[in-house]
């Protein structure tokens, strides 16, 4: 069986990733259409090493025929167009926002909850977790499987790929005008980003935290347990790709770290690295372009009844997004008996 795909926001960052990842993981798929805005028809793009396609428009595109769509357009796109394609019979799989607290909707991530896809037809919308979240209950589902997780206090250090083209070229922008003693304005962030960290992402909300911080509280909650209490910062950096995340957990019954470690070296998605020595563990300079969520500095934390620590190291643009939007539709294909569309 073989699928006809469509990428929605073919030429941003994800989109792009998206294409990669189809390409290397062949993806069953008899035909890739490659859809953006007006503005970018007729671009190129990549699909694996060898195949080059052209950009559609997406407003005058039909999904009739489509199987599946991975969307990465920007919410407001997606709130348009993507129940176009799903009234269609086109199954969408959504990186924006725009769907993922609506309850008839999974929200997913493979290794942790896949289980909730059996329901994706009732709107034939799959939701995908914002990325910083998705790193974190990849590395967590295993440890709250075996003590059950109370608390969760995480502090993240999130690349500005996160932010999209327009915050990778402000920090390379930035960065270059200081060596020759320049100054470039921010635009992209509230802030100068280079040589400089920034603790907001997102708008603020009336409590004081900010969208970005709810989200990984409200998220974590629908994938992995509605009773976990999450409290997060959420803090940009001057790092170009990959999310680092500091976790700290405080869990329900006893667990020791060297459980805690037997059971995260067998998890599915989950890269231990962990030698406590100089340079024996994870960072974002070696985890770009990698698929797995790399799990380090795990350590008891003495301060609470049943607590441990770890650092949190992942690629947003893969784990994060594109690769897992990919998963998703492998599951689908795999075990959820999505067949394709008759091909006349």
């Amino acid at each position: 069986m073989t699928y006809k795909i469509a990428v929605v926001g073919a030429t941003g960052n994800v989109g792009r990733e998206m294409l990669n990842i189809l390409s290397a993981r062949r993806f069953p798929a008899r035909e890739v259409v490659a859809l953006a805005s007006t503005r970018s028809l007729g671009k190129k793009v990549s699909y694996g090493e060898q195949d080059i396609l052209t950009t559609q428009v997406l407003d005058r595109f039909d999904f009739s025929d489509v199987d599946i769509a991975l969307f990465s357009p920007g919410s407001a796109v997606s709130k348009e167009f993507a129940p176009k394609a799903a009234s269609r019979g086109c199954v969408v799989i959504d990186n924006t926002s725009c769907f993922r607290m609506d309850p008839e909707i999974p929200l997913v991530v493979p290794e942790v909850n896949a289980a909730a896809l059996a329901g994706f037809r009732k709107r034939n919308i799959i939701a995908n977790p914002n990325c910083s979240t998705m790193q974190m209950v990849v590395a967590l589902k295993p440890l709250h499987d075996l003590a059950g997780i109370k608390r969760i206090v995480v502090a993240t250090y999130q690349s500005v790929s996160g932010a999209g083209k327009e915050g990778m070229d402000e920090l390379f922008e930035q960065t270059k005008a200081l060596f020759v003693n320049e100054q470039k304005p921010a635009h992209k962030f509230t802030k100068r980003i280079a040589f400089n960290v920034i603790p907001h992402i997102d708008e603020f909300m009336d409590d004081g935290s900010t969208k970005e911080e709810w989200k990984m509280a409200q998220e974590t909650k629908k994938i992995l347990d509605p009773a976990i209490e999450v409290v997060a910062t959420c803090v940009r950096v001057p790092v170009f790709l990959c999310h680092s995340e500091a976790v700290n957990m405080e869990f329900k019954r006893p667990i020791s770290v060297e459980e805690a470690w037997a059971v995260l070296e067998v998890a599915p998605g989950v890269v231990v690295q962990d030698q406590r020595h100089d340079g024996g563990y994870a960072t974002p300079f070696e985890c770009a372009g990698e698929d797995g969520v790399y799990i380090s500095r795990l350590r008891e934390d003495k301060t609470v009844k049943h607590g441990l620590s770890l650092w949190v190291v992942s690629d947003n643009l893969r784990k994060g997004a594109a690769l897992n939007a990919v998963q998703i539709a492998e599951e689908l294909v795999a075990n959820y008996g999505l067949a394709p569309k008759k091909v006349n």
